[in-house]
Order: structure tokens, then C-alpha cells, then sequence
């Protein structure tokens, strides 16, 4: 491929990239039940699992933006899927030791992918569609989960769970290799001069972008608020399909199909939501997301055995266009609000953040289920999280829009 590719290939590609990434985060999870059985651990601690991939995004977050220099965004993104593959293939071996470090070197592969893609696309999308450019982008997030939640039960019940983690992992690898055609044209300008430098400088580089959010308050809101929805969105899709085969009773490939539902109205979400912002701005969008995701987090934390199966779908459809449907909307917030030629940093800053927060987030969730022997703790803990997210983003000004 000579000429340069146009923006919507490039986005294109990297919603392909988020859709496969997302084995990395839901393999283990939706297959907890089965997995659980057999391993002899409580499927509650799904969240750990959750912890560890981002602990391990953190290892390698603070990297991203001296490799992307080094070796190009497309290189980095595909070392980073073919270590995710390698790590999801781990899972296989079923004892608890590699289930954890499946999932911490997970994170390691997972950490660069969605600074590369703000870095390949930032320079690319128009100012007029930046926000349902990178929604369109990260719509890869929920359709990548649809899928996985769709059909690893499926499989997992025709071949038993280990066939289901492996299809995962034969995709990530495959993502991978799809991306070779636009290596040459995309990390042109890569420059082999730069030094890595130790992990520990690449660190105190990281720490040091967030002296950008020290600058800017309202990205310093918008920033926290992304983490707040963050344990919003990443309890939900870890914990939806377990709170239903323990505590509602719900077998595996139906409850794994309602999240593939919920992931569904993810994907129509942030392509909606991208286009309102685009029209309205991003401030009034954010906040009303988070208030309709508390809404739909209060009806699970009431939901119970008896409920009518449509009610607990609506529910988690309701959280998935709205806990899942704001990510796109939000990185093209924080790259307006960037200094020029900061989108990079204020994108990693936004993910240290975030990626810090989930370290607490879902390990409580968990443990909120194990100390109270129900779901319905950790239901409100994605409802108040959501809410006071909301209540940050109406105080950050930043009704303008993208």
C-alpha cells in the first residue's frame, strides 16, 4: 500500500484491534462459571481477573509512547495482540496461578492499544466528526465483548471452556497479521534513533503526564469521571453474566447471549452518542449517561430470582448503551481539550488513571459479593459510581464542542 490510507481505514482498522482486544478482559469472565467448577475457586473473583489485566496495562502503558516513536503505532499494536493471544492461551492450563498471570501478561499486551490508536487516528479525523470518529473506533470495545459473550458459551458447551479461550486467542493473533498492509504507510515516520531508556524512566515519564491534568482542570474531571464510569462499565461486563447463573439462575449461554445483547446496545451507543456530541457537545452527553447508567445499575442491584428475564435484559441493554456507550465520546473530548501535540500524553495520563482505578473497582465488587453473599452491593457500587461521575463532568465546562 503506497499512498497514505484514508481516515476511515485507519479507523476501521483499530475498531478491529479494540474488538479482538477485548478477549484479553472477558475470555476468562463470561467462562468463570465453567472455569470456576473446575479450578475449584469462587467465580466471584472475576474482578480479580479484571485487576490483573490492568495492573499488567500499567506495566506497559508507560512504554507506549517511546515505542510507538521507535518502531510505529501498527508495530506496537501488533506485538501487543500476539502477547494478548499468547496470554489468553495461558488461561488453558486451568490452575489459578495461570489464570492470574494470564491475565497480568495480558495486560502488558493489552496497555499500548488504546494510546497507538488515539496516536494514529488523532491527526487524521476531521474536527467536525471527531467525536463519532473515535466512538466509530471504539465501538470495537462492545462488539468485540457482543461476541465473546455470544459465542465462547457456545462453544464452551459444545467443546468444553478451553475451546472457547483459545478461539479467542486465535483471533487476537489473527488481528494481528491483518494489520501488516498498513504498517509500511502508518509508521513512516517511526524513528529508530529513539531510546527506549529503563522502565523505571518510562515511569517517571508516565507520572509526569500527569502533570497535564494539573494544567487543565476540566480534563483533570473529565479524567476521574472516565475512571468512575470506568468501574461502572468494567464491573458490569465482568460480573453480568455470573450475578446471573449464581443468583438468578440463568444457564450460561442465555445469560452469555443477554450480555451479547448489552454489549449490542454498547456498540449502537457510541456511534449515537457520538453523533449527538459532535452536535450538542460532550458535557450534557456525559452527564446524562452517567445518571441512566446509575438508573439501570439500581434496577440490578433490586433485580432477583422471580424477575421476569426481559426486565433483567432491558436492564443490562440499558447499562450497555450507556456504562459501556461513553469511552468514544470522551477520548475525543480529551483530544480537543489537549495543548497541541499533547493528545498523546493527555491520553496515557486518562488511561494511568483509569487503569489505576481498576485496580480497586472490580477486586471490591468482589469482595462486596463475598462478604454479603449477593450481587446486590456491587450493583450499587456501579450505580454510585456513575452518579458521582456525573456530577463531575456537570461542574467541567465543557459544554463546546469537538
Amino acid at each position: 500500500m503506497k499512498s497514505s490510507p484514508s481516515v476511515w481505514i485507519v479507523m476501521l482498522a483499530l475498531l478491529g484491534t479494540h474488538l479482538a482486544g477485548m478477549g484479553v478482559f472477558l475470555a476468562v469472565p463470561v467462562l468463570a462459571p465453567a472455569i470456576a467448577a473446575e479450578a475449584g475457586i469462587p467465580a466471584a473473583l472475576a474482578g480479580i481477573h479484571t485487576a490483573l489485566v490492568y495492573a499488567g496495562a500499567l506495566i506497559s502503558g508507560p512504554l507506549t509512547g517511546a515505542f510507538i516513536h521507535r518502531y510505529g503505532g501498527i508495530r506496537v499494536l501488533q506485538a501487543g495482540l500476539t502477547l494478548c493471544g499468547a496470554a489468553v492461551a495461558l488461561a488453558t492450563l486451568g490452575h489459578p496461578v495461570a489464570l492470574a498471570l494470564s491475565a497480568l501478561l495480558g495486560g502488558v499486551g493489552h496497555g499500548p492499544v488504546t494510546p497507538a490508536g488515539s496516536h494514529l487516528l488523532a491527526s487524521r479525523a476531521p474536527p467536525n466528526r471527531r467525536a463519532l470518529i473515535f466512538s466509530l473506533k471504539q465501538c470495537g470495545v462492545p462488539a468485540g465483548a457482543m461476541l465473546i459473550a455470544a459465542i465462547t458459551p457456545l462453544i464452551a458447551a459444545l467443546w468444553g471452556w478451553r475451546a472457547g479461550v483459545m478461539a479467542v486467542a486465535a483471533v487476537l493473533v489473527t488481528m494481528a497479521l491483518a494489520l501488516q498492509p498498513l504498517r509500511a504507510p502508518l509508521d513512516a515516520e517511526r524513528d529508530h534513533g529513539v531510546r527506549l531508556g529503563s522502565l523505571g524512566a518510562a515511569w517517571g515519564a508516565a507520572l509526569g503526564s500527569l502533570l497535564i491534568l494539573r494544567e487543565l482542570p476540566v480534563l483533570r474531571r473529565l479524567t476521574v469521571m472516565s475512571a468512575l464510569y470506568g468501574v461502572s462499565q468494567f464491573c458490569f461486563s465482568s460480573f453480568f453474566v455470573v450475578f446471573q447463573v449464581e443468583a438468578l439462575g440463568v444457564p450460561l449461554t442465555e445469560a452469555g447471549f443477554r450480555l451479547a445483547l448489552a454489549q449490542a446496545a454498547g456498540v449502537a451507543g457510541r456511534v449515537l452518542w457520538g453523533v449527538v456530541a459532535d452536535r450538542m457537545g460532550a458535557r450534557p452527553v456525559l452527564m446524562g449517561l452517567g445518571l441512566a447508567a446509575a438508573a439501570s445499575g439500581t434496577v440490578l442491584l433490586l433485580a432477583g430470582p422471580s424477575w421476569p428475564g426481559a426486565v433483567v435484559t432491558l436492564a443490562g441493554m440499558g447499562m450497555g448503551a450507556t456504562a459501556i456507550g461513553w469511552n468514544g465520546v470522551f477520548l475525543a473530548e480529551t483530544a480537543r481539550l489537549a495543548p497541541t501535540g499533547r493528545v498523546g500524553a493527555a491520553t496515557a495520563a486518562g488511561g494511568f488513571v483509569f487503569g489505576a482505578c481498576m485496580l480497586v473497582g472490580p477486586p471490591l465488587f468482589s469482595v462486596l459479593v463475598q462478604a454479603s453473599g449477593g450481587y446486590a452491593l456491587g450493583f450499587g457500587l456501579c450505580a454510585a459510581t456513575a452518579l458521582l461521575g456525573a456530577a463531575l463532568v456537570r461542574g467541567a465546562g465543557t459544554g463546546a464542542r469537538g
